[in-house]
């Protein structure tokens, strides 16, 4: 009886290979799916730090800084404020032709700076209340804007040019484009808040790997990050107690 009973199975196998024999063979396999990252990270851009204040962000792409939607007195004056600040704070090689050029700008266009101070100060009369300290608290403001160290080099080399540029010019022609010269003096700054904020955006995304049929989520890249810096002092400034003239030490 088990002779009998390995016959019948041997014979069953038998014939279920028979049937299997000639069918084709399919054979199941899994590709790889390519990585998929759904952001990337921005380096941090020199000079940042995690946490630092930037301004607001408007819906045009530009940034809510000191030197937006000013009158034509306004853009002359933040103009002097911003190259004055270039004469007391950039160094090197390009710092005394900075400085004589400055200085040259304030006897050339010294009826075009007076006419925009008045009028200036006129503009925060109208508006009432004490206006003479919300004048200088804008000014510090100012000051302390261009005073910002993380823009410091490009900002100096931006100040030669337009220095350079507005040498000799007559004031009515100099009035005309302070707009503009202010706006390339404010640019060094607008790159960095854009280059921080894509920082912060791609650290804030988290890219997202697929991996065959599994997700797993994972950090960006690591960046280099400079030593965490202290909050840089803010200086109290009154406009009217600024020195004319800059005079470099020997």
């Amino acid at each position: 009886m088990k002779r009998a009973a390995i016959s019948i199975t041997t014979a069953a196998l038998a014939v279920t290979l028979a049937g299997c024999a000639g069918k084709s063979k399919h054979v199941a396999t899994t590709q790889p799916v390519p990585p998929v990252a759904t952001a990337s990270a921005a380096p941090m851009p020199a000079g940042a730090r995690p946490g630092m204040k930037i301004p607001t962000r408007l819906s045009d792409g530009s940034y809510l800084t000191p030197n937006r939607n000013l009158s034509a007195a306004a853009s002359v004056w933040h103009l002097r404020a911003a190259l004055n600040v270039a004469a007391l704070a950039c160094r090197g090689p390009a710092q005394a032709g900075i400085v004589s050029r400055y200085n040259n700008l304030l006897t050339q266009q010294k009826s075009s700076f007076a006419g925009a101070q008045t009028a200036l100060a006129a503009e925060y009369r109208a508006a009432g209340g004490n206006w003479e300290t919300r004048e200088d608290d804008a000014m510090t403001r100012l000051y302390n804007y261009f005073s910002q160290d993380f823009a410091r080099e490009a900002f100096c080399a931006r100040a030669a040019q337009v220095l350079e540029h507005n040498e000799g010019m007559a004031p009515a022609a100099f009035t005309a484009g302070a707009g503009e010269q202010l706006a390339a003096l404010d640019r060094p700054f607008v790159e960095f808040f854009r280059a921080y904020d894509a920082w912060r955006s791609g650290e804030a995304a988290r890219p997202v790997i697929a991996v065959a049929s599994r997700t797993a989520t994972i950090a960006p890249v690591p960046v280099p990050v400079a030593p965490r810096r202290a909050e840089p002092p803010h200086l109290k400034v009154n406009m009217l107690a600024l020195q004319d003239r800059i005079v470099t030490g020997g």
